[in-house]
């Protein structure tokens, strides 16, 4: 059985579901939950930011991660988005073959 991630990203707003839209196109992810107005804080160039993003939540089989870091590089306005992969631990077997059928098509 393959082995899956949730990935997680944040993103401007407004660029959330363009962005989503692209990786499920490519079949890299099953499912993207946008969950919006995130605070986030952070250092950059020296200083601390603060910013109103959104959260992506990408469901994935951990094969498909390098691939969609470059995908999401692609249509990613920042210069350094994030990308965190944690491994999915357990599932029920139909959503993770689910997740294997979207990403395998």
């Amino acid at each position: 059985m393959a082995r899956y991630s949730l990935v997680l990203s944040t993103c401007p707003s407004d660029a959330a579901e363009s962005i989503a839209l692209a990786l499920l196109k490519k079949r890299l992810c099953a499912c993207v939950n946008i969950i919006p107005k995130v605070l986030s804080l952070y250092h950059w160039k020296g200083n601390i930011e603060r910013e109103s993003e959104s959260l992506l939540l990408m469901k994935t089989e951990e094969a498909k991660k390098e691939v969609l870091l470059e995908a999401l590089r692609e249509v990613h306005p920042y210069d350094v988005p994030e990308l965190v992969v944690l491994p999915i631990e357990w599932g029920s077997r139909d959503y993770l073959e689910w997740i294997s059928e979207s990403v395998n098509l």
